[in-house]
């Protein structure tokens, strides 16, 4: 079965908001959606190209798993959370599984 990930996409355009938006994902948002998911892994990336925009990732181990999860009880909490502490942050979702992978080396 390959890995699946489920991407969310935020901007958050308002340069004075980030570190608070910042330290709000690190401290609370990614530990309780990794928990609530049950992933592999997450990671959260701001891009260099484009600072307003955030990036988390979460690493199922399976498109199955992360279908569960998205469409879940746990996910529209999860939202609802996000939109309560930042509502002016927009955001996109995104899902893909693995199709291959290629180790260098």
């Amino acid at each position: 079965m390959p890995t699946a990930v489920f991407i969310v996409r935020a901007t958050v355009a308002d340069p004075a908001k980030r570190k608070a938006f910042d330290a709000w994902y690190a401290s609370e948002h990614l530990p309780d959606a990794t928990k609530s998911f049950g992933v592999t892994k997450a990671w959260r990336f701001w891009s260099v190209t484009d600072p307003s925009q955030h990036q988390a990732m979460y690493q199922f181990t399976g498109e199955a798993s992360l279908e569960r999860a998205v469409g879940g009880a746990e996910m529209k909490r999860l939202i609802a959370d996000f939109n309560r502490d930042w509502p002016d942050v927009t955001r996109t979702r995104e899902t893909l599984v693995l199709a291959e992978e290629f180790g260098a080396g």
